[in-house]
């Protein structure tokens, strides 16, 4: 049974800016509403291997092993300086007058992909968050894990469509000048870059 507890405490985690919507957001400003779907479907895909590993078992063994976390860890942290640098050289990124070379959707997709898979703390979070609303009294746990975890994915595709929208819709207020376009190119592959920075000094 999926609680009105598990409903707030997962709108609560994937609103909170992270790589996922800082991307779902740069998407949207960038490439327009149906890039930004494709950027959403790619993150929320990417949620799958957490969970997975959740479920089976498999990140209890990465909780335990210093080298798997920190392999996964540093192939996140560098993916996002990879962002970062990239973002910051694109100076037609932030263009309106429909000179930015448009992304394929497998691009957009795989992009979103790695953008969640290469975070290890998400694995982490479910084996600490999903647990919780699991009635330990049901005769099986399996399918409270996956009504759960399709819940979660199904929040995250659409906040972080909503973000792409919310984003594109004040795409012409806020990128009519050179100016405000550097500051947002630079202010997203900073945020990038503190994202990797924050993975890379945090522990387990």
């Amino acid at each position: 049974m999926v609680s009105l507890e598990f409903l707030i405490t997962s709108l609560i985690v994937v609103v909170t800016p992270g790589t996922g919507v800082i991307y779902s957001l740069s998407t949207g400003l960038t490439q327009g509403r149906r890039a930004s779907v494709f950027a959403a479907l790619g993150c929320t895909i990417g949620i799958v291997p957490h969970l997975l590993a959740t479920i089976l078992g498999l990140a209890a063994l990465m909780h335990t092993s210093a080298l798997a976390f920190q392999l996964l860890k540093y192939a996140g942290v560098a993916y996002l300086f990879y962002l970062a640098f990239a973002t910051w050289r694109d100076r037609s990124a932030f263009a309106v007058d429909g000179s930015t070379a448009q992304a394929s959707r497998r691009q957009l997709v795989g992009k979103g992909l790695l953008v969640n898979t290469l975070n290890p703390k998400l694995t982490l979070f479910f084996l600490a968050f999903l647990p919780q609303f699991v009635d330990a009294s049901a005769p099986a746990a399996l399918p409270q894990l996956l009504l759960l975890s399709a819940v979660f994915m199904a929040m995250t595709f659409v906040i972080f469509v909503a973000y792409g929208f919310l984003a594109h819709a004040f795409r012409r207020q806020v990128i009519e000048s050179a100016r405000t376009q550097n500051l947002l190119r630079h202010g997203f592959a900073a945020a990038f870059a503190g994202l990797g920075a924050r993975l890379a000094s945090g522990e387990r």
